[in-house]
């Protein structure tokens, strides 16, 4: 799906040109497991205007004018019983119920609404992880479930990701590819102290215990936000740990580099995951952000 979405100017990352966005997700059961726990959500969010009658003079208020942006989420559950399902599922639903419960969105960020907008951001995470806490004490065969949640929001020409557990997100920019999460997992913290070495964490048969998820165990959640501004061109993926156990890096960018569309780059992702295994389910979303600042003639 490919939708023009007017950015107005806020700051030196803000402008008026459109931006087009082109994004797709796929999720894929896999080869080995029964059902598939891992859920994504593409959404457009944004504000608009239309005037419909008005005796101002022509030019005092626009006719038509709108702000909007799109929002992307993987979640990837965990628990016996189809629990995880419902987690990952649960995890979504909730941050949408939060988003449309507030009176005033943010689709733009200035030096004023960053921070609330960071805020808010990790409230809805926070709010999920209690939502699933609760149902996971209310039924004995669900209790300890919990779910990932990655999720990134294009405001104007700013990227904002907010992150919790190992799915991940990437940034793919002028044919190199960046991730922009850190996996929150024991074996991480073991890299990040010099315990252990990249190539050994990739192997380590704990490299998905979680020390930080939605649900779960725990009883707090931490949750990373971070903003970057986007370039016209760029490619944002979003995947569940289906796709980066077994697709590696150079892989992934060289798929992002040649496709033609999101859809694709989703498509051929997906069947590189079945095709290593399948081990895991796979969710990929894909969005592609473009412009141009070309003045008229």
């Amino acid at each position: 799906m490919t939708i023009d979405i007017h950015a107005s100017p806020a700051d030196a990352l803000a402008f008026d040109a459109p931006v087009r966005v082109d994004a797709f997700g796929l999720s894929d059961t896999g080869h080995v497991r029964a059902n598939n726990e891992d859920h994504f959500l593409i959404a457009r969010i944004g504000r608009y205007f239309e005037s419909v009658l008005t005796s101002l003079p022509e030019g005092d208020v626009p006719a038509r004018t709108e702000e909007a942006g799109y929002a992307l989420v993987v979640a990837d559950g965990m628990g016996g019983h189809a629990a995880g399902e419902l987690a990952s599922r649960l995890t979504i639903r909730e941050m949408v119920r939060l988003a449309l419960a507030m009176p005033d969105w943010i689709v733009r960020l200035d030096t004023h609404t960053t921070a609330q907008a960071t805020e808010r951001s990790q409230q809805r995470i926070l709010r999920a992880h209690d939502a699933v806490v609760a149902e996971g004490r209310r039924d004995p065969e669900q209790r300890g479930m919990g779910s990932t949640v990655t999720a990134a929001r294009n405001l104007g020409r700013v990227l904002q990701v907010a992150h919790d557990g190992d799915s991940r997100a990437y940034l793919w920019r002028a044919g190199a590819l960046t991730r922009l999460t850190r996996d929150h997992t024991y074996v991480q913290m073991l890299v990040d102290s010099g315990r252990l070495s990249r190539e050994a964490a990739a192997q380590s048969p704990s490299r998905h215990v979680l020390v930080n998820a939605v649900g779960g165990a725990n009883d707090d959640v931490y949750v990373d936000v971070q903003h970057l501004p986007l370039e016209s061109g760029d490619r944002v993926l979003l995947c569940s740990d289906g796709l980066s156990d077994l697709v590696d890096d150079a892989a992934i960018e060289a798929v992002l580099s040649a496709a033609a569309s999101a859809e694709q780059a989703c498509r051929v992702l997906v069947e590189r995951a079945l095709a290593a295994g399948g081990r895991d389910n796979v969710t990929v979303v894909v969005a592609t952000y473009s412009w141009d600042d070309t003045p008229p003639a």
